[in-house]
């Protein structure tokens, strides 16, 4: 997608080709690693919770999304687009990776360590299949081909319903434990946006760092409530959210440990899931393309061409291909709250994200270590979640201006508008269905099918950046510059001359971006 010059970020400190003094990539590297965390702890509690696997097989498969997950983002930062970005577990497979896992074949064994273990080679096989979609789509040069032909108006909801489509995991995972959760809000909220103003010599410390200060504080401060006894008789559910003493976790966490691939046994291959799984490889390829676009900007990268984002498409399959092989049980696609942490510390250096990489390979590796950061409450994640999410969806509505889509065309109302609202709203559907109704609206007798519409029609991003592509490339123009109103004169008006420098009044600050969304 053209940027233009003036579209740039004017706040961000280190460009990707500018990296950092060494000092600060170091503590930005580590606090990447933090922010990715969180949902791979989050995705391995849902998945091993319904497997019937113990601590131990939890804190060994935390350890593999860990270590796979540094290896993809080395893969994608040196090899692929070269952005900086991490790679990491997405959501999007979950859907058909717990119907593999409520098949007959898996859910009628009764031993829950052997249930464990085929539900496990089930999914490997499934991620083996699926990861030849991308592979083929990038190394091909197949979506470069689509990429080439998305326009700004087109690209505006594809990035920002990849920062808008994780609201669920925002302030409803964050209100499980409000008394964390909102602290987390509140505080990362004053320490970014009002403390840099406020202290000229020492911004620089909260301009980077306010999300670990943010971390440490409420982390300590959740630690206090557990010790004093304020979750003492609460249900076990509060409890899980909300106590920093997570101890099972780290106890079944082994001392070193190295994961390999074929851990878990030999993949099994099954056509029905492998397809299901190819069509969430898909939904994550076009989430990922808006991360991406997300990065760029945040990074002032020169503009990627089409064959770069197909390149890095095709090194994304290759990252679900050992996402298969290691057993993962999830597939992994390109991270929007790390995108996001680089809107906040407005830094798009790649040595940080490197840097990052090599602190989930040393903690994967060191289990015990690794498994106390594990040990954050989620609601704390949940909190950080409302502020970089927002970063991302506000970034992807800066082509809606004058110099690159016209807001003032009925036309571009229409498109952005209707994606946006039925991207949001045609997922939301599809959830609650499945909550309320007790199955997934797609309800046919063929159980892969089901899971590919609603693996489809659950992410906002895939329909609302369907929407917006199919519009924009076949609504005409339309006429309205010739259908002007009686007595009005027919000259034309010259636009004006984009600066080259923008002058402050058109800058479009990072500090914009989160009260545009939040």
């Amino acid at each position: 997608m053209p940027t233009a010059i003036e579209e740039q970020l004017p706040g961000v400190d280190y460009s990707i080709d500018s990296p950092p003094p060494w000092r600060e990539a170091i503590l930005l590297g580590f606090q990447n690693y933090v922010v990715s965390l969180g949902t791979i702890v989050l995705v391995a509690n849902i998945l091993v919770r319904q497997i019937g696997g113990r601590q131990e097989e939890k804190a060994k498969l935390i350890q593999t999304m860990v270590f796979v997950s540094g290896i993809n983002t080395l893969l994608q930062v040196n090899f692929g687009t070269r952005l900086p970005v991490v790679i990491g577990s997405s959501q999007t497979f979950i859907l058909p990776t717990l119907s593999i896992i409520f098949r007959q074949r898996c859910s009628d064994i009764l031993d829950p360590h052997e249930r464990f273990i085929h539900s496990m080679r089930a999914i490997q096989g499934a991620l083996i299949i699926a990861s030849s979609l991308q592979i083929s789509f990038g190394f091909l040069g197949i979506w470069g081909v689509v990429v080439r032909y998305l326009s700004p108006l087109a690209a505006v909801p594809l990035v920002t319903l990849a920062g808008l489509g994780g609201f669920y995991v925002g302030f409803p995972l964050a209100a499980k434990c409000v008394e964390i959760g909102l602290p987390a809000i509140i505080l990362l909220v004053f320490l970014s946006q009002y403390v840099p103003s406020a202290l000229k010599r020492r911004r620089v410390i909260f301009d980077r760092f306010a999300l670990t200060i943010t971390v440490v504080i409420v982390w300590v401060y959740a630690f206090f409530l557990t010790v004093a006894g304020a979750y003492k008789h609460a249900k076990p559910s509060t409890q899980f959210s909300c106590r920093a003493d997570r101890a099972d976790l780290i106890g079944a966490s082994p001392w070193i440990r190295v994961p390999y691939p074929l851990q878990w046994g030999r993949p099994t291959f099954n056509a029905g899931e492998g397809f299901a799984m190819m069509v969430a490889s898909l939904v994550a390829l076009v989430e990922s393309t808006g991360s991406q676009i997300a990065a760029q900007r945040f990074s002032r990268s020169t503009p990627v061409a089409p064959s770069i984002f197909s390149r890095g498409v095709g090194w994304q399959g290759i990252g679900i291909l050992l996402d298969g092989l290691f057993g993962t049980a999830n597939g992994s696609t390109v991270s929007v709250e790390n995108a996001g942490l680089l809107g906040l510390t407005k830094v798009g250096s790649r040595r940080a994200i490197e840097i990052s990489a090599c602190f989930m390979l040393f903690f994967s590796v060191l289990g015990k270590f690794g498994a106390i950061l594990a040990s954050i409450p989620l609601p704390i994640f949940a909190g950080l979640y409302c502020i970089l999410f927002p970063y991302v969806a506000s970034v992807g509505l800066l082509p809606v201006r004058r110099q690159l889509c016209s807001v003032n065309s009925f036309r571009t109302i229409f498109i952005l508008g209707f994606s946006l609202f039925l991207g949001t709203s045609v997922a939301q559907y599809f959830r609650e269905c499945s909550l309320v109704a007790g199955h997934v609206p797609a309800n046919t007798g063929s159980r892969a099918f089901n899971d590919i519409v609603n693996v489809v029609f659950s992410s906002p991003v895939m329909v609302g950046s369907v929407v917006a592509y199919s519009l924009d490339r076949t609504l005409n123009l339309g006429d309205h510059q010739r259908r002007r109103p009686t007595g009005e004169t027919t000259a034309t008006i010259e636009p004006p001359a984009v600066p080259t420098i923008a002058s402050p009044k058109n800058e479009c600050h990072c500090e914009t971006l989160v009260v545009l969304s939040f």
